[in-house]
């Protein structure tokens, strides 16, 4: 209920952010959890939005529309998303699309504890094929851009393509293909690792 809230009653400042930034009317119901300028709220369970590649993020949106992402009974934040999908009008998805990767892109902190040559040594040998070197993504395999998104968003995510509860709709390929790769990593202190080496490219660029 408070996210829906939220939702319909943004503060002053958000709304004076969007409005800076020239952000989209549709994007205002966004904005409630992903940020006034797509920036992200990890306590809320959403991922920065800013800066990714927009035919990703439009095929997101029509993913959760259709159902191929957030219609497991596991994924509750998926399912969140994808009644919020139901607010947006189709014809809408471009142009918000559009200009969240035009925002500046959030730079997360490696985690302290971790261990960045591993990191590196994982994500070279199974992520970065696709996901590019410093975790950029590449458009060209459909492959989003990770550097910019929280930690646990990631783990999360990893956590749904391992169980199935994200990747598993035959008509979500790519989707399928992560799904596939999940399973190849060692383990969770290797997830972690991976994930600070990712965010340290983040403040390199």
């Amino acid at each position: 209920m408070k996210t829906l809230i939220a939702a319909i009653v943004l503060s002053t400042y958000a709304l004076g952010a969007m409005a800076q930034a020239g952000a989209p009317a549709a994007y205002q119901p966004c904005a409630a959890c992903h940020g006034a300028v797509g920036q992200g709220d990890p306590a809320q369970n959403a991922p920065a939005l800013a800066g990714q590649d927009a035919p990703y993020l439009e095929r997101q949106l029509a993913n959760f529309r259709s159902g191929l992402r957030g219609a497991d009974p596991a994924d509750t934040a998926g399912a969140q998303m994808r009644a919020m999908t139901a607010t947006l009008e189709p014809a809408a998805a471009p142009q918000v699309a559009a200009w969240l990767a035009a925002q500046p892109a959030p730079q997360p902190a490696p985690a302290q504890g971790t261990d960045l040559r591993n990191g590196e040594s994982i994500y070279h040998g199974r992520c970065g094929a696709c996901h590019g070197g410093a975790g950029e993504g590449n458009p060209g395999l459909n492959s989003p851009r990770l550097n910019t998104l929280d930690a646990a968003y990631l783990k999360r995510q990893f956590a749904n393509f391992l169980q199935g509860v994200r990747g598993s709709h035959p008509d979500d390929t790519y989707g399928r293909q992560m799904k596939m790769m999940a399973a190849t990593l060692p383990g969770e202190k290797d997830l972690d690792d991976v994930i600070a080496f990712i965010h340290a490219q983040a403040q390199q660029d």
